[in-house]
């Protein structure tokens, strides 16, 4: 039976790019609405199973063993602004000239939070983008901005 919540999420955010193209300058009030269980349930499945743990040494599988009740309390949190992202871990990733570089590990449940911001922010701001910028866009990398194929439509701008 597909997920009738999470259908209706991805066509309000297809509505909003829709908004987003036809309006540049529309104002998006609230979208907290969104963070719903059925779609941080979506951006839980779609996270790396296999990343380091955050502060709180919860895994994927972990965090997954009690998934309704943690999204029910996530969404709890969310709705009544109680949310608090915990801390980042901080790593030191040795560099090949003897130093390091300082890297920051969110928890499960901020990368649960952090996902689904970033896939309703990106429903409005990708719309913003010409076709040849490249940073930190999905589907995008710096390989291709360095080919030159891409660099000629660049210079054709």
């Amino acid at each position: 039976m597909p997920n009738t919540e999470l259908n209706k999420t991805l066509l309000k955010l297809t509505s909003i790019s829709e908004c987003a193209i036809g309006n540049p300058t529309f104002e998006f009030l609230s979208l907290a609405h969104l963070l719903n269980v059925d779609f941080l349930r979506y951006c839980y499945k779609n996270l790396d199973r296999n990343k380091a743990v955050g502060i709180d040494k919860v895994s994927w599988q972990e965090y997954g063993k009690g998934l309704e009740t943690n999204l029910d309390k996530l969404v709890r949190s969310l709705k009544n602004k109680s949310y608090k992202p915990m801390p980042a871990r901080r790593v030191d990733i040795p560099k090949g000239n003897g130093e390091t570089r300082p890297l920051g590990i969110s928890t499960i449940e901020n990368k649960i939070v952090e996902s689904g911001l970033t896939i309703i922010l990106q429903s409005i701001y990708e719309e913003d983008f010409i076709d040849c910028s490249y940073g930190f866009r999905p589907q995008r990398n710096t390989h291709q901005a360095l080919n030159p194929r891409f660099q000629i439509e660049v210079q054709q701008i």
